[in-house]
């Protein structure tokens, strides 16, 4: 059953790889590169949500995961400005990711020197 109360942000708003045709809702300069559902969660849950992840496949991509995550409405706030707000968060959650992966992978290399 449909929730009135709730916005769902699907994974595809944010990916870069897909044209807008094919579901991406932001500007190429705000999206990122294959996003997870986790960092779309952590994106979420920064801004003060508390986001309901739920994978799933889009109707017309069965063959490609997916999925969605779910926040609550505030008031006087559209959808598109909440994706907007996810988005630039986004952005933030997958640089540190990164960062963090690449200080794992110096301190790995120093450890075998």
């Amino acid at each position: 059953m449909k929730d009135y109360k709730r916005f769902v942000l699907w994974i595809d708003y944010f990916n870069s790889t897909m044209s807008r045709e094919q579901g991406r809702r932001v500007p190429l300069d705000k999206s990122v590169k294959d996003p997870t559902l986790d960092e779309l969660g952590e994106a979420a849950r920064r801004l003060g949500y508390k986001p309901e992840s739920t994978p799933a496949k889009v109707p017309s991509r069965p063959y490609q995961q997916s999925g969605y995550v779910s926040i609550e409405k505030k008031s006087g706030l559209k959808k598109s400005q909440a994706i907007t707000e996810v988005a630039k968060v986004l952005s933030t959650v997958r640089g540190e990711k990164t960062a963090a992966a690449a200080k794992e992978q110096a301190k790995a290399q120093q450890k075998r020197r």
